[in-house]
Formats: structure tokens, C-alpha cells, sequence
């Protein structure tokens, strides 16, 4: 199977996207890593190249192996970058990478933890989709289904399956077969946007109400097109992004302050120890694209082990 990643990212998220894509190769993918971003390149990617077989505006190259190549696509928009992520993976299929069989998105505080093989292999059964540890329990009858029911009536739209569990958007792998699934999640944030008043261009969790249609954005419209969508699914729980133990899949560092701006041993002596993210972030972070310095990763590899031997005897919870 002709795979492609794609990632959406802007500012020093960038640190993410080196992580991610060292993860990728040093776990056997191989082919093309399509970055849409807004702002400026990394300071890493300097020697990327105008690339116009890439049939994107401005597109760049980087080549990190033979084998393996890192694609640069800037996006002009005033639209937060997670409303994007249907649309840019549509996109994808239309111009830069058409010729893929399937294509996996990933948030750039994402890190790989298993063979390649195994990802490729999920899609294969249906849409690659992981469950959120917050609200993970979410039957048919739960009233945030509810809402969303009355939602998905008003806008025209139907219900093809009972979903039990809450998912996370930071990750979806899609085969070509199944590109309806991100026809649907697209066309969720449109009505979301044209018939609620969703603000594509920025989410404002502090006036959200849990009981709002969009309380989560685009993660609310990727729920909702889990329900209303006619490809099949392939589901793993909360530990296939280790937000609880036992998940072999990968990392995710959700919330802040990310693993490339946390002070480990600070938060250690107030009870808060390197969680499993941070440790599979910084084992990562150096090769084979590097966004700071190898004395800055031994500092911090260092500092997650003294601040992992502090959590031991002394944490919140």
C-alpha cells in the first residue's frame, strides 16, 4: 500500500513536527511527509527546494533520505489550522499526492511508538481513529449525542451508526476508499461555520459550554462524521495515545506546556513528573532532523530522568 503523512502546523510547533517526522522513519515509513503551514519555515528546513511536481504554491522539499522527503505547503488563511484538517487532506488527494493509497493525519504533538507495517495494516479495516480519555465513555444516549442529533437534523444530514466512545481529531489514517469519511467531516465544519456561528478562526474554550454543539470544534465535527459517515471504522481506546497505560501505538501531548517548553525538574518539585509524551518526545528529538541542539537534548533527556527518580517519592496524584 502507496502510504502518505500529512501534519498542519504554524510557530514552534515546529519542535513537534521534527519529533514526529523522526518517529516516522526511525519506526519504517518511507515516501512523503506533507507539512501544511502558515508563518515561516523551520530554521531546520534551510535547504529545502522549490518543488513544483508538488502542484502546490510555493511548495518545498526536504530531503531527509532517499527514500523519504518531507513536503512544505504554506497555507494563507485566517482559519485556526484544526478546522483545516479534512479540507488539507482533500486537498492532498486532489493535487500533491493523488496517487497515495491512504493517507494519515497526525497533530504535531504526535510522536510514533510501533512499525510502520501495523498503521498501514489498521486503515485497512476502516478509518484509523483513537478514543479520548475526557468523555470517552459516550453512548447513543448521551445528551451530547443529543444535541448533536438535533444538529445533524437541522442540517440535513443522517445517522448511519451508533458510536459509543468520544475520539480524538489529532489523528485519522484514511484509505482512498474511504475518502467519504473526510467529505463528511468537512461538510460537518461547514454547517457548523454557515448554520451555528462556529468562529473558524479561533477556539475560545472559556465561553464554550459543555452543552454547546461545538464545545470541542473540529473534534465535535469529527464525531459527528464518525456518526453520520458510511465507511467503516477501525477504533483503539485512550492508551493507543498514551493517555493511559498500556498503549504501544503512540504519544500524544495534548494540553500545555508542550515537552519542547516544559521545565521537567521545576514541575517535578511541584508534584507534576514527566508524563509519557514527554519521554517519548525527547527520545525522538534528535535524528535524524534535529530542531535545537545535542547539547540541549542530553540536558533534557537528563533532566526527565532526575525528574522521573523525583516523581517516585513525591507527586500530586
Amino acid at each position: 500500500m502507496k502510504s502518505a503523512v500529512c501534519t498542519l502546523f504554524e510557530g514552534n510547533y515546529h519542535h513537534g513536527l521534527a519529533a514526529l517526522s523522526n518517529s516516522l522513519f526511525n519506526n519504517g515509513f518511507r515516501g512523503d511527509f506533507f507539512v501544511g503551514f502558515r508563518g515561516a519555515l523551520p530554521p531546520w528546513a534551510n535547504d529545502a527546494y522549490a518543488n513544483d511536481d508538488l502542484n502546490w504554491e510555493n511548495g518545498k522539499t526536504l530531503n531527509i533520505a532517499e527514500d523519504y522527503k518531507i513536503h512544505f505547503l504554506p497555507i494563507v488563511t485566517d482559519w485556526h489550522l484544526a478546522n483545516l484538517k479534512p479540507d488539507f487532506m482533500l486537498d492532498l488527494w486532489s493535487k500533491s499526492a493523488k496517487n497515495t493509497e491512504s493517507l494519515f493525519y497526525f497533530d504535531p504533538d504526535i510522536v510514533i511508538k510501533c512499525s510502520w507495517s501495523f498503521y498501514e495494516k489498521w486503515a485497512g479495516f476502516g478509518v484509523a481513529l483513537v478514543h479520548e480519555i475526557i468523555a470517552n465513555d459516550c453512548p447513543p444516549n448521551h445528551p451530547r449525542r443529543g444535541i448533536w442529533k438535533e444538529a445533524i437534523d437541522k442540517i440535513d444530514m443522517k445517522i448511519e451508526r451508533d458510536v459509543h466512545s468520544y475520539i480524538n481529531s489529532g489523528f485519522c489514517g484514511v484509505t482512498k476508499t474511504n475518502i467519504e469519511f473526510l467529505e463528511t467531516w468537512s461538510k460537518v465544519i461547514q454547517a457548523f461555520i454557515h448554520s451555528f456561528g462556529f468562529s473558524i478562526t479561533h477556539f475560545d474554550f472559556k465561553n464554550f459550554k459543555p452543552w454547546d454543539i461545538y464545545f470541542a470544534g473540529d473534534q465535535d465535527a469529527f464525531n459527528i462524521a464518525a456518526m453520520c459517515s458510511k465507511s467503516p471504522l477501525s477504533e483503539m481506546g485512550p492508551e493507543a495515545m498514551d493517555f493511559i497505560h498500556g498503549g504501544f501505538t503512540m504519544s500524544h501531548a495534548v494540553g500545555g506546556p508542550k515537552p519542547w517548553d516544559k521545565h521537567f525538574i521545576k514541575s517535578a518539585l511541584k508534584g507534576i513528573p514527566p508524563s509519557f509524551p514527554d519521554k517519548f518526545y525527547w527520545s525522538y528529538a534528535g535524528f535524524p532532523t534535529a530542531s535545537c541542539s545535542k547539547n540541549k537534548i542530553k540536558v533534557k533527556q537528563m533532566s526527565i530522568k532526575i525528574a522521573s527518580l523525583i516523581g517516585r517519592f513525591y507527586r500530586k496524584y
